[in-house]
């Protein structure tokens, strides 16, 4: 779905008077894979690149050097940037920067009615995308009065009703609470397990990141750490020499078996390390009795 081959990409600096002065480099020689039907976390802390990577990835961004192909479109071919981001759709971090429409229905039917699609259609196509992320009951609503959460998942639902085969999510939920992090990521979720959409989820949560396929960390504008996320999160000390945490309850286990417990490293999910707490336990007595 995505190929990346020695990407870089400088940021052109300017003096005040607006003429070059020299540049950044923010990606540096990046080569990597998104298969078909994946959920890719990408991490990083703030100026790693991260979200330069995400831009490069619907072309709104072209390489410096090196090529990204999206479904086998060069992104440095303009004549294609249509198809490529009819492909590839993108979800930024403040969802009031993408709904324009008055009603849900009308901001979610915005974008197959910019591609052409017939009036009936379309209409198909809003239901079906609300439906996906759960918002079909206020298709008749004012966006203006839904919450963060919510309001981020009708600009998913634009998105899916353009018929994308990955969605690029930059930060969704940078901006909400708990609760609509937990909404839109179970909505991502949801396209990629039922759908079979790909999906690259962008995002300094490290929690998020527990259920990808596959993660991606970023640092100084190169991939530092890859792997599943059992794979990536083991590695605690690593992660906290490139300034990044891991799950709160990774760490815990971390701890715990630097205490002397019999912990695996790379503990996900609360319910693993209470296993591993009940193992420990149970060795103890079974021990103590012996």
């Amino acid at each position: 779905m995505i190929k990346i081959s020695k990407l870089i990409h400088d940021y052109i600096q300017r003096d005040e008077e607006g003429n070059p002065s020299g540049t950044i480099r923010a990606i540096n020689d990046i080569s990597l894979d998104v298969e078909p039907g994946q959920f890719i976390a990408i991490l990083g802390h703030n100026g790693s690149g991260k979200s330069t990577l995400a831009k490069h990835l619907n072309a709104l961004l072209f390489p410096t050097e090196g090529a990204v192909w999206v479904n086998g479109l060069d992104t440095k071919d303009q004549s294609l940037l249509w198809e490529i981001r009819q492909t590839a759709g993108m979800v930024f971090q403040n969802p009031d920067n993408q709904i324009i429409g008055q009603v849900v229905e009308e901001d979610v039917g915005f974008g197959p009615e910019n591609m052409g699609v017939p009036t009936e259609k379309i209409w198909e196509r809003v239901e079906e995308s609300l439906k996906t992320v759960g918002m079909y009951e206020y298709r008749k609503k004012s966006p203006n009065r839904l919450s963060g959460g919510q309001k981020q998942r009708v600009s998913i639902a634009g998105v899916i009703a353009m018929h994308p085969k990955c969605i690029i999510m930059d930060e969704p939920t940078a901006m909400l609470d708990p609760s609509g992090r937990a909404d839109v990521i179970n909505a991502a979720m949801k396209l990629n397990r039922e759908e079979g959409i790909t999906i690259i989820l962008i995002t300094h949560y490290m929690e998020e990141a527990i259920r990808a396929d596959r993660v991606f960390v970023m640092d100084e504008g190169k991939i530092a750490m890859q792997g599943t996320p059992r794979e990536v999160f083991s590695q605690v000390e690593k992660m906290q020499a490139i300034h990044l945490d891991v799950p709160q309850v990774t760490l815990l286990g971390h701890l715990l078996r630097e205490k002397g417990l019999d912990i695996p490293e790379g503990i996900l999910t609360r319910e693993e390390l209470a296993q591993a707490l009940r193992r420990q336990c149970g060795c103890r007595i079974t021990a103590e009795r012996k």
